[in-house]
């Protein structure tokens, strides 16, 4: 383990494999619903950069690429139940395909947000993905489209998701077990 994953004490819950075969799962599985449609897909940032650089590499269609800026944590480990857009999109979405990428749902406030928002400005499609889903968690009806994988309501870091900015970088997936 890295010196930088040692500051916390943590395990790993989902390995680098596990996360690559699925993303390519879920590449396909988009590329079928897709139909050869063009299709812009929407990384929420920041956590979702590394789940939505490989997503995308794994969908066959023509892929515009836009980001969302969103925050619900701050430097906490729990939401704070409030979500702020500090960064929208650079395009219009009117009567376009939108793949909406998310890295977790949790309380499924943060995307219930932005699946409002974003159905404001009327798309054609509106779909969803998320890598983790906690639907322990969940304080909202909202359930992603396309989900990665179904976990427990423990707080993870890794593969873009982070606590305190940090720990982005792990390439697997990692329960905090308790801090140093």
């Amino acid at each position: 383990m890295s010196q930088i994953a040692s500051q916390l004490k943590m395990s790993k819950l989902i390995d680098e494999k596990k996360i690559a075969a699925r993303v390519k799962e879920m590449g396909e599985q988009i590329t079928k619903a897709c139909k050869n449609e063009d299709l812009i897909a929407v990384c929420v940032l920041k956590g979702s950069f590394m789940f939505y650089s490989d997503l995308i590499r794994s969908i066959d269609a023509d892929i515009r690429s836009d980001f969302l800026g969103c925050a619900s944590y701050g430097d906490a480990m729990k939401s704070s139940g409030e979500v702020k857009l500090t960064l929208d999109l650079t395009n219009g979405i009117e009567g376009k395909n939108v793949l909406l990428v998310e890295d977790i749902v949790d309380s499924g406030l943060t995307m219930s947000f932005l699946q409002k928002t974003l159905a404001a400005r009327n798309p054609k499609r509106l779909m969803s993905a998320a890598l983790l889903f906690k639907p322990e968690a969940l304080k909202t009806n909202y359930k992603p489209d396309y989900v990665g994988f179904e976990i427990g309501n423990e707080f993870v870091v890794g593969y873009g998701l982070d606590y305190q900015n940090r720990y982005r970088n792990l390439p697997y997936i990692a329960v905090v077990n308790s801090l140093n």
